[in-house]
């Protein structure tokens, strides 16, 4: 007996110093949609409404906002435990529905990393090393341009200006992933990034040099973050900009939805690279309240919506499914990958 106490003390102290289960991360990254405009209040008013309030009651805890401990999130100044309010300030974005999808289906902790920025587009700021620099013309075209706001402005700048963002994307994934001990004390936890899901678009869309370039900057972008992050194969999903919705006939939506499709379609990125369509997810009723007017028909639109229809008119509606989709299409990329994974070490295991 004593001896089998001894043994299990010996264990008791050993234990913590044994790595834990590895801990699955995920990246949200993009511009203003991915940090989320639907407000909070929003919610709220909908969770009264017998039409609508089934659709959040799995985020409530009786009173409150559920608080997901088993789902940490880290949104540039802002960390913690997943609820309400990691999109801009008061508002939610894709994070909410996109957390409980991954945070149900592990057994372990999940951590997502977000990073969005407003305004950024995929031709300039978030542009990656290897889709390399625009011709020296359009170098000059954008020095002349800025000049005449700022005649200070140098070429340099002009210059480091591209990739900018996709450089402070990757500072922040480091330092979190690097900082794995504050997430999750009291055990070593290897952090092991599972999928990275990409919604972007908006400043693309509306520049017809950034729409034609958008399909070979994208595969560039996802080349580039598998190599950084060193992880060869990394789940990576595409969120289609669905702004209009599934009717819309805008041509500068329609050539834009069909460039963010191209990726997926090449042969390398076959079964690791997914597009979500984000307009399946659109607001018809808040949309139909905002072209009567919203601010002639104000009480109503608080109701729906709480931003314009480039953000997809601040719809939690929106916002959820979004992010549910997101979810839904990583976890099926990374099951394919696992399927390869075990593919892969049979082949390699010796015949006995």
């Amino acid at each position: 007996m004593q001896l089998e106490s001894s043994l299990l003390l010996s264990l008791s102290m050993i234990a913590p110093a044994l790595a834990a289960d590895p801990i699955p991360v995920y990246v949200l990254a993009g511009q203003s949609n991915m940090e989320g405009k639907a407000r909070i209040e929003v919610m709220e008013r909908q969770l009264l409404e017998e039409a609508t309030a089934a659709r959040y009651a799995h985020l409530r805890d009786g009173d409150e906002w559920l608080v997901r401990d088993d789902v940490i999130i880290d949104f540039l100044d802002r960390r913690g435990p997943l609820t309400v309010g990691y999109g801009s300030p008061g508002r939610i974005g894709p994070e909410l529905g996109f957390g409980r999808v991954v945070g149900d289906h592990h057994d372990e902790p999940v951590l997502i990393i977000k990073t969005a920025w407003g305004g950024r587009s995929l031709w300039r700021d978030f542009r990656s090393p290897s889709a390399g620099l625009p011709a020296d013309d359009v170098i000059d075209e954008l020095v002349e341009r800025q000049r005449k706001r700022r005649p200070e402005t140098t070429r340099e700048e002009v210059v480091t200006s591209f990739g900018a963002t996709y450089r402070s994307m990757l500072g922040e994934i480091r330092a979190t992933l690097g900082d794995s001990r504050a997430l999750f004390p009291g055990k070593r936890r290897e952090l092991v990034l599972r999928g990275f899901v990409w919604f972007q678009g908006w400043n693309d869309m509306i520049d017809a040099r950034a729409t034609a370039e958008y399909a070979e900057n994208m595969a560039h972008f996802i080349r580039d973050v598998r190599e950084d992050l060193e992880a060869p194969g990394l789940p990576f999903v595409i969120g289609q900009c669905g702004v209009g919705g599934e009717t819309t006939s805008n041509p500068k939506h329609l050539r834009f939805k069909e460039a963010q499709i191209v990726p997926a379609s090449l042969p390398e990125f076959e079964g690791n690279v997914a597009v979500v369509r984000t307009d399946a997810h659109w607001d018809t009723e808040a949309q139909e309240v905002f072209d009567r007017g919203w601010k002639e028909n104000l009480e109503e639109w608080n109701r729906l919506g709480s931003d314009r229809p480039y953000h997809y008119l601040g719809s939690p509606r929106t916002m959820l499914g979004v992010g549910e989709a997101f979810g839904e299409a990583v976890l099926e990329l990374d099951a394919l990958a696992k399927e390869a994974r075990e593919e892969d070490a049979a082949d390699e295991a010796p015949d006995l």
